[in-house]
This record gives C-alpha cells, sequence and structure tokens, in this order.
C-alpha cells in the first residue's frame, strides 16, 4: 500500500476523506491536527503553549510538530503505509519530511490536493459543531448535515460545542497562512512527479473516488 499525504486548506474535507481510506485499506491516518488537540487537552507547559496557539488560529513551531511526526511514523503499524494530512506546512518542514521518510526507509508516495474555494470552505469553519460525546461532526450552514435540533447530536444526544478555531478570524488567518506557506510544497512535490489533484467542490462521494483512482494508480 502506498503512504498518502493529503494538502489541502483548512475544512476541505481531508480529514473525512482519510478516515474513508483509512477504514478502506486499514493504514493509520495520522493528523496533526488530532495530536495537536490531544496535547492541549494536557495539563502541561507544552499543552498551555500549544493551546494558546491554536486558538489564535497561529501555526505550532516547527522544531516540535517535526518531532511529533516522527516519532509518529516510527510505530509499527506505519510499515505497510500511512495516511498524513496537516503536515507538512511549508517548504522546509517538506524537505524535512522527506529526510525523515529516507531515513526510515520509506517511500513518498503519492501527495493528493484537494482544491476547492474559499466560500465553501469559510461557511463550513465557522458553521461546524462536534459532538462532545461520540465526536459526530455536523454543519449548521449545511443543511445535509445540520443536527435536527439545535445544540444536540443526532446520533447520541450529547451537546454539540464550537472548536476554538472554529471562528472567523482564525479561518482568515489559517487560510491566508496556507496560500503563502503551501503554495511552495505543491510545487515542490510537483516537480517530485507525486503530485495528483481532486476537486473537493464535488460530493463526497465523487472526490472519494479521485481519491482512489489515484491510489490504484
Amino acid at each position: 500500500m502506498k503512504n498518502i499525504m493529503f494538502i489541502a486548506p483548512p475544512a476541505a474535507g481531508k480529514g473525512t476523506q482519510a478516515e474513508i481510506i483509512e477504514e478502506k485499506y486499514h493504514i493509520p491516518h495520522i493528523s496533526t491536527g488530532d495530536i495537536l488537540r490531544d496535547i492541549a487537552e494536557e495539563h502541561s507547559e507544552l499543552g498551555e503553549y500549544v493551546s494558546e496557539v491554536l486558538s489564535s488560529g497561529e501555526l505550532v513551531k516547527d522544531d516540535i510538530t517535526d518531532q511529533l511526526i516522527e516519532n509518529r511514523l516510527k510505530k509499527e503499524d506505519c510499515k505497510n503505509g500511512f495516511i498524513i494530512d496537516g503536515f507538512p506546512r511549508n517548504i522546509e518542514q517538506a524537505i524535512r519530511y522527506d529526510q525523515i521518510i529516507k531515513r526510515l526507509g520509506y517511500d513518498i508516495g503519492v501527495v493528493i490536493l484537494i482544491n476547492i474555494d474559499k466560500k465553501t470552505l469559510e461557511k463550513r469553519v465557522v458553521g461546524r459543531r462536534i459532538c462532545e460525546n461520540c465526536d459526530a461532526v455536523f454543519n449548521i450552514n449545511s443543511e445535509d448535515s445540520a443536527p435536527q435540533i439545535d445544540s444536540v447530536c443526532d446520533i447520541c444526544g450529547g451537546r454539540l460545542y464550537q472548536r476554538n478555531d472554529d471562528n472567523l478570524e482564525a479561518f482568515e488567518n489559517r487560510y491566508s497562512l496556507y496560500i503563502e506557506k503551501v503554495t511552495p510544497i505543491i510545487e515542490h512535490y510537483k516537480n517530485l512527479n507525486v503530485l495528483y489533484e481532486v476537486d473537493g467542490n464535488k460530493p463526497k462521494e465523487s472526490v472519494t473516488k479521485q481519491i482512489e483512482d489515484i491510489i490504484r494508480r
């Protein structure tokens, strides 16, 4: 199985697609966002730092993220392939990631870019609500994924909450940083002939099919 890197702006659906591919192909999904949010809940100096950074929409220091990713990729479940999203965040980190991959004896695999328009992303971010019990995700700005009862999970009846970084100001910061930092990464992997693009404006099932077509090549 190939290693898969997803590149996409915030709320483009890369996490959802990664979970679908993870379940179908039985390879681990490594999300830097999930790793960092878990650390942000720790009662430690690092946890407090990460929590403050995430709330502001800024980025955690590269050296911290690099080490967390390398430690995760060393685990046994990554030997037969993995999915990574939210990393690398800039061209320098991409080069270090390539070095980590080489050091661990892995191939880069495929890099999948999910393209989607900004206005759609904005609605997804500010409307996103998460169940505090089962982690189900809803969106109050979408008829298809809005909860039947305001602030109540359709699945378990738990309370829905909005993440600290799911606000318009944080989104604008994250999107601007994405455009600035990720454009050189896209060019980097395009030059290595491992970059593939999919249309993220399509329905979820269509995006999944595009991704699976790439994996099978």
